[in-house]
């Protein structure tokens, strides 16, 4: 018994060892803890000022909020990710389509944000991407839009799959940004080791005494920081710094059991392969080839069945979307959309 316990912690030493020489690049560099304690002493503004609403789904509340100018000329819905707050669409990347006479709206998924926490969740009465689906229906719904185009990222992507192949009335074409149709593919690499490893390092790190709201900064922003590819560009900490503190302070703050809940949606919903091919508008995929979440193979798996989809793939993008990207991605998604322009209007 001595011996198993020796042996037990032997490893455990050694593996905190390999993780603390090994992931410390993991780690908020000086600059940006500075720029943290910096911001926590100022105002922070309300990142939201008109435009909101809350759409029923049964029982469930979904937050949302709508941005346009004057008469605009159709309606883009915005799906985030796993445990991300609908701030993940900036302004940097909406406004190009309300620049082309688009209403945009972006929304909070259940679990998070200013929607139904569902705090009575378990693993026996959990939620699936279906549902999900449906509570963007409902946003639809509450607005009355019949039809909108689909943009979703990460498990957005999953989500807005979902809405494409059971709710294709409400669709008028997709984009699927870093994302995948089956995140537990045993036939392909889901995530990098590299990303576990930082994953482990800053939960070691940063995820203590989360009642203080930097600390609660600092691990979403060390999450945030992971997720860039290795292309030439920086990660954008001041956006990211800001947007937590608006969470923390503004809103709900951060929900410490949306992951757990996005993560079983995604884990009961199982694949979407073999539905792929009912998706029936203009469709496309975008994904960086230095994701480390979803990797890339991942990505060009689905769009490979999905009929007709475009694809992009952005060599040196992450799982994040960059100001170094978003102008080729603004002109490949705008070209999607106005495909659908071209479809017969009894599809």
């Amino acid at each position: 018994m001595f011996y198993t316990l020796s042996v037990l912690l032997l490893i455990l030493v050694t593996a905190v060892a390999f993780l603390l020489i090994t992931g410390r690049q993991a780690l908020l560099p000086k600059h940006i803890l500075t720029r943290i304690a910096e911001i926590q002493q100022t105002d922070i503004p309300s990142l939201i000022t008109a435009g909101t609403g809350t759409a029923k789904n049964g029982d469930i509340e979904i937050f949302y909020q709508t941005i346009s100018n004057d008469n605009p000329k159709g309606n883009i819905l915005l799906v985030n990710g796993l445990s991300h707050p609908m701030f993940t669409w900036t302004q940097e990347f909406y406004q190009p389509f309300i620049d082309a006479d688009y209403r945009v709206i972006r929304f909070d998924n259940r679990g998070l944000g200013q929607s139904d926490w569902m705090r009575n969740w378990s693993k026996q009465n959990a939620y699936t991407l279906e549902d999900m689906a449906t509570d963007a229906v409902a946003v639809l719904d509450d607005l009355g839009i019949e039809k909108a185009h689909i943009i979703g990222a990460s498990m957005g992507g999953m989500i807005s799959q979902r809405l494409a192949i059971s709710h294709s009335e409400r669709v008028k074409s997709l984009t699927s940004i870093m994302s995948t149709s089956h995140y537990f593919d045993k036939t392909e690499k889901n995530t990098s080791f590299q990303f576990y490893r930082d994953m482990a390092m800053i939960y070691l790190v940063y995820r203590r005494n989360l009642q203080r709201e930097e600390n609660k900064v600092k691990l979403h922003v060390a999450i945030q920081r992971i997720l860039r590819g290795k292309g030439d560009y920086e990660f954008d900490h001041e956006t990211s710094i800001r947007n937590a503190f608006n969470e923390v302070r503004n809103r709900r703050g951060f929900h410490a059991r949306a992951a757990d809940q996005h993560q079983e949606a995604i884990r009961l919903s199982g694949s979407r392969y073999e539905e792929l091919d009912e998706i029936n508008v203009p469709t496309l995929v975008i994904h960086g080839t230095d994701d480390p979440l979803i990797l890339l193979g991942q990505g060009k798996k689905y769009a490979e069945q999905i009929p007709n989809a475009k694809t992009l793939y952005i060599k040196g993008m992450g799982h994040d979307m960059p100001s170094k990207y978003l102008p080729q991605i603004h002109t490949a998604i705008l070209k999607n959309i106005e495909a659908s322009n071209l479809q017969p209007t009894n599809v």
